[in-house]
């Protein structure tokens, strides 16, 4: 099944839909019923009978039907001479006398073949005028629905007190798609789905090249630039009459799709793909009526970031102590939205890596809150002078730090970096946007909102700016001009394909290969704490353990045999190199350079210290990596030949944190050897600037200065 859209996540709670055919689907170019259509039709309804939907359809089909039978009789029964004569239009009524019958029974009889019952409802817009009728349609329904029978509604047009069924639009409906949008509000349908000749509705006739499809309608956005064609075939209908008909049915709390029929196309619409266009009452709420685009939010964020470089440092101090507050008053509200993404991703089939990075467990909200407060009584980082020189008398240069600019954070879930982040850059004093992952869009979406919401207006909410845009991230990445380093957040694909595409310098690392490696002098019961508290306090982390090295002295060892079987017992599947599969008889791992981010690991024998530094260095990737040991002098070589962002002595890898380090808060890891290496917190969203202060010395060919370059002390 294909990913389901976070847009249509509400499908998931569908049980009664009412499906509209219209007459292009029903029908052939020619006016004969397209039997292969029909068919497929009744496939996908006995499709969706079976896992538990409610289907009512509304078909048309049966003017065109019924036309093209009484032109063919007609034919039939003319002679030379009358055929000579002027060809009067066909009476509309009386088309769809003769083709109604003909329509239902092609109905009844593909049903039948397919083991469904089905039932025929003639109705008129006037019989909606008595109340009466009306309860009596309804329970009608619900009894039909009971037994599992399909029920098909069509228009009756041969009794109908319209002049013509396909030119008089009063009435309380006046076609088949009208009456579809009735339905569903007089049934109580949880979805109505229009089914049409287009793949939805376009900003243009479908056949211009430029005219583009709209997945989701927006009044606001869409209502001026949308440009109607033609009508059906029989001039009833057309887009014009669908829109109507959506309008009508999702102002009243029925979603409404428009979309192609196609072969699995009503399924697909149900398990919540991105296919046609979609109505719905709060579609406004999901994004934006006015696009703003990223290169607009970058050079808004910028204007802030500068506004808030103007504030003391105590004024930037009070702004994250209200994020933290502002983040526990609205814990509840932040773990409703966040279980709806988890929910949504489970459903869809995310790997149980990423839905782990994407829950906020409990106690994470306070944390982070916690972390922010830590970060606000830090010393402020901005225009703190580094280095204070005297080039020549009366003349002082000085280096001072300063926020780096505009920051891009593209993050696959991780809904906790975005606070973490966020909170980095108003204490950095640099403006921020952030693009991140659909399977986190409400926890995003929410997340950024209770953070803005605390950012005074004298520097402005565009500050920090939520890319919810169609930008996409190849997109983002070329605006170097005004985006001045890009910090990617998730699988190690999207770190490297964002570190090949763009000129923008990126910060962090694309894999987190992790090693303990247990020496032949180990403490055991201090590496089995070691060993499980790095594999298993957070799987998915990007410092949890993904290789444990082995002194092959310890082959043999009881209380190796104790580690494993403790990695076992809290389920941690174990693989093993080339040397520990054949000893310990387990599956061997596919690579040695790999991660797991999940409870799986690798388990490696090597001769020493030394081999286990040239393991680390050759399928390692340069994050965290740990020695066990009470040997010091091996432990002193361990930590100097590593050559990882992170080395540790008899301490979990599960420390390579920022607010572990006392950061207050990470952006991420970097393995890069330029500008910030290991946990960035905020002196890595920091650059420099010189400051000179002088009383009108000028260089003049150097022939009237004394340079002296002497250090002076910091002020």
């Amino acid at each position: 099944m294909a990913t389901a859209d976070r847009t249509r996540s509400f499908m998931r709670d569908v049980k009664r839909v009412i499906i509209k055919v219209g007459t292009a689907v029903v029908t052939r170019h020619d006016g004969r019923l397209a039997l292969g259509r029909l068919g497929a039709l009744c496939e996908q309804v006995k499709e969706l009978n079976a896992l538990g939907y409610e289907v009512i359809i509304v078909t048309s089909g049966a003017v065109g039907v019924g036309k093209q039978r009484l032109k063919y009789r007609k034919l039939v029964n003319s002679s030379f001479a009358d055929l000579q004569k002027p060809q009067m239009e066909l009476d509309g009524k009386a088309c769809a006398a003769v083709g109604q019958s003909g329509l239902m029974a092609l109905y009844d009889m593909l049903f039948t073949q397919l083991d469904v019952s089905s039932s025929q409802l003639l109705v008129t817009d006037s019989d909606f005028e008595n109340p009466n009728f009306r309860e009596r349609l309804r329970e009608t329904v619900e009894s039909l629905l009971d037994l599992k029978v399909v029920p098909i509604f069509n228009e009756n047009d041969a009794i109908s007190t319209r002049k013509a069924p396909y030119e008089d639009s009063s009435g309380i409906f006046w076609d088949n798609d009208s009456l579809a949008g009735l339905l569903a509000i007089e049934l109580k349908a949880d979805l109505l789905v229009l089914l049409s000749d287009v793949d939805g509705l376009y900003s243009g006739p479908p056949s211009e090249p430029q005219s583009k499809i709209i997945h989701t309608y927006i009044k606001e956005k869409h209502h001026n630039e949308i440009t109607f064609g033609d009508k059906s075939r029989v001039r009833r209908g057309g887009m014009t009459a669908k829109v109507k008909a959506a309008f009508v049915a999702s102002n009243s709390g029925t979603p409404v799709v428009i979309t192609r029929f196609a072969s699995q196309s009503i399924v697909r619409v149900l398990q919540g793909e991105k296919i046609g266009t979609l109505f719905h009452k709060d579609a406004s709420l999901w994004e934006p009526s006015k696009d703003v685009s990223a290169r607009e939010m970058a050079l808004g964020a910028r204007e802030s970031s500068r506004r808030l470089q103007n504030l003391s440092s105590d004024e930037r101090k009070k702004i994250l102590l209200d994020v933290a507050d502002a983040l526990e008053e609205n814990v509840d509200l932040i773990r409703t939205e966040n279980e709806i993404d988890v929910s949504a991703a489970q459903e869809a089939g995310y790997e149980p890596s990423l839905v782990a990075r994407l829950t906020l467990k409990p106690g994470k909200i306070a944390s982070l809150a916690k972390s922010i407060r830590t970060l606000a009584y830090m010393e402020d980082p901005i225009n703190q002078i580094i280095k204070r020189t005297e080039v020549a008398e009366d003349l002082v240069l000085e280096k001072t730090s300063c926020p780096l600019g505009v920051l891009l954070i593209v993050f696959e879930s991780r809904p906790d970096a975005l606070v973490q982040i966020a909170s980095l850059a108003i204490r950095s004093g640099n403006g921020l946007l952030l693009k991140g992952g659909k399977e986190a869009m409400r926890s995003n979406t929410i997340l950024h909102k209770v953070i803005t919401s605390a950012i005074p207006s004298n520097v402005g909410e565009k500050l920090i700016g939520l890319v919810t845009s169609r930008d996409e991230i190849a997109d983002l990445l070329k605006l170097d001009d005004v985006i001045d380093l890009v910090i990617p957040r998730g699988s190690n694909k999207l770190v490297s394909q964002i570190k090949s595409s763009t000129k923008i310098p990126v910060l962090g690392h694309a894999d987190g290969i992790c090693h303990v490696y247990i020496d032949k002098s180990a403490d055991m019961n201090m590496a089995k704490r070691i060993v499980l508290d790095a594999k298993i306090d957070h799987p998915a982390a990007c410092n949890a353990m993904e290789t444990l090295l082995v002194h092959k002295d310890l082959i043999n060892a009881p209380g190796l045999d104790d580690l494993l079987l403790a990695l076992k017992t809290e389920g941690v599947a174990i693989y093993g190199g080339p040397v520990a599969h054949e000893l310990l008889c387990i599956p061997k791992a596919d690579s040695l350079h790999h991660e797991y981010s999940s409870m799986a690991c690798t388990i490696e024998f090597v001769d020493d210290v030394q081999s286990a530094i040239d393991h680390i260095h050759r399928y390692g990737s340069a994050h965290t990596d740990c020695i066990v040991t009470t040997d010091d002098k091996v432990a002193e070589t361990f930590l100097r030949q590593v050559d990882s962002v992170a080395v540790f002595y008899n301490a979990s890898t599960r420390f390579s944190d920022g607010a572990r380090f006392g950061l207050g808060a990470e952006v991420g890891i970097s393995t890069g050897r330029i500008h910030a290496r290991g946990p960035v917190g905020v002196e890595g969203l920091l650059t420099t600037r010189w400051i000179m202060r002088g009383s009108g010395q000028v260089v003049n060919g150097d022939k009237d200065i004394a340079y002296t370059h002497k250090n002076l002390p910091l002020q």
